[in-house]
């Protein structure tokens, strides 16, 4: 039998906020566990919580950008269940009423068609803390610097048919996000974490089949790896004639599979119901218009404007664009260096190559946008050759030295001396006077041959046209 695949995503994203939901402790990622920690979010009784302002007008600020309706009246329940992260027993979150309803994603689907994601609810609610395990197994510590954070959680419809179209829409959903400052979406640092939820059921049948549910993903690629490998497992329980059972399961990602971590709940099996130590939350009109009007120029936007202005290719644009610390470190470039297609050219392919070689991310990179155009300058005046330029690329992300600096030190300026050149130039063609003949005989590689022993002889310094120039010019005079 023929399956359809139904998957519904939720995510669950930290708002970027100076302090934490209820409480004055630091909203920030912190190696050293519970320094980020007071009474309030350790779930000392007698602790009364005090709203972050900031932090329901950034999930507003994420409800408007998910194209949702606003609720102008919403307020917290307490969302009951045992966990040893949970400290106080409860999470506080919206659960009756959330602050967005009913929105959507556009993405292409498989085949490369638009396709409308609904998104059912953002709602806000607060991050439990985080169980830290041995290495043995033997033994489990809570970490509470998480516990009280401000979170989103954005919850799909089951609109989503594939693992493919789950990872695209994750990714546009951070782009969204990131564009939004709302969060910044750093997966390695918890800010953004996905759980899936994923059936199947017969070709043409309206009715949905058992669900498994997936945790435990660090990655969008880890996402789209579980999710394939639940369709495999689940078809097969299905073509056997048994039943799918509705679990919550974790991803392993060193044995590539899923492993079984409970008995799904249910929504009645949290008991929610209404905080009672929180005043519910009133909008305006006026405030919901406002944070609609600031909402920021979103990437397809963006990306038409770097097509438009720069004449980028449509291609460039959107890999630029993609990211908004890169697109913000181009345009950064662009403001001392009047030269869109050549730092585009870098930026997407030496640099970004870099970044992901070493994981850093681009506003933590020390080759900052000045670097780069300092660098490209150099280039375009004849200092340094483009081979250069990469040597120079590394040596100031490892050292955060300005390219100038290391030109300097390491005396790597281009060699474009003409009376110097020539000298080099006749030394090789002494050397090499088969290649000389071979040249003469029609045997044009011969002539790379020797640009290639002038090169050498300089260390790469030398000015690679001028010394193709002049190389000609000498054999053929």
């Amino acid at each position: 039998m023929k399956y359809e695949t139904v998957i519904g995503l939720e995510v669950h994203v930290e708002l970027l906020t100076e302090s934490k939901f209820f409480c004055a402790c630091p909203n920030h990622f912190a190696a050293e566990p519970n320094v980020n920690t007071c009474p309030g979010c350790l779930g000392f009784p007698g602790i009364l919580p005090q709203l972050n302002k900031v932090a329901v007008q950034k999930a507003l600020t994420a409800a408007l950008a998910l194209n949702c309706e606003i609720a102008l009246f919403s307020y917290f329940d307490r969302k009951n269940y045992f966990y040893p992260d949970l400290s106080k027993g409860y999470q506080i979150s919206q659960f009756h009423v959330p602050i967005g309803s009913n929105g959507y994603l556009d993405l292409e689907d498989d085949q490369g068609l638009l396709k409308r994601v609904r998104i059912g609810r953002v709602h806000m609610e607060e991050d439990a803390g985080k169980l830290v395990h041995s290495p043995a197994g033997d033994t489990s510590l809570v970490d509470y610097n998480r516990a009280g954070v401000p979170l989103i959680e954005v919850v799909t419809e089951p609109d989503l048919r594939s693992p493919g179209e789950a990872k695209r829409y994750l990714e546009k959903l951070k782009s969204i996000l990131q564009y939004s400052s709302v969060s910044d979406c750093k997966m390695e640092e918890g800010s953004l974490r996905c759980d899936a939820n994923i059936s199947l059921r017969p070709v043409g049948s309206d009715t949905l089949g058992s669900k498994t549910e997936l945790k435990n993903m660090n990655s969008f690629k880890a996402v789209e790896k579980s999710l394939e490998h639940e369709i495999k497992r689940q078809r097969a329980i299905l073509n056997s004639g048994d039943e799918v059972v509705s679990q919550t399961l974790r991803w392993e990602e060193n044995s590539q599979e899923t492993i079984v971590m409970r008995g799904k709940l249910q929504a009645h099996d949290y008991r929610c119901f209404v905080d009672p130590e929180l005043a519910p939350i009133q909008l305006t009109i006026e405030e919901v218009e406002e944070a609609r009007q600031n909402l920021p120029e979103m990437a397809e936007a963006r990306a038409a404007r770097f097509v438009k202005d720069y004449k980028l290719p449509g291609y460039d644009a959107a890999v630029l664009t993609a990211s908004r610390s890169l697109a913000d470190y181009f345009e950064s470039c662009l403001a001392i260096y009047d030269n869109p297609k050549a730092a585009c050219n870098w930026i997407m392919g030496e640099f970004t190559a870099r970044l992901n070689s070493a994981g850093i991310e681009v506003d933590r990179c020390p080759f900052t946008p000045h670097f780069m155009a300092e660098l490209l300058k150099m280039i375009d005046d004849g200092l340094i050759s483009g081979k250069l330029a990469k040597e120079v690329l590394d040596q100031s992300i490892a050292s955060g030295k300005s390219p100038s600096q290391i030109v300097e030190k390491e005396n790597l300026t281009q060699i474009s001396d003409h009376g110097e050149l020539e000298k080099i130039i006749r030394q090789m063609i002494a050397e090499h006077p088969d290649s000389v003949e071979n040249y003469h005989g029609g045997k044009t590689k011969a002539l790379g041959f020797l640009v290639g022993q002038v090169m050498k002889e300089t260390k790469g310094k030398a000015n690679p046209q001028l010394v193709n120039e002049l190389l000609l010019k000498t054999l053929e005079g």
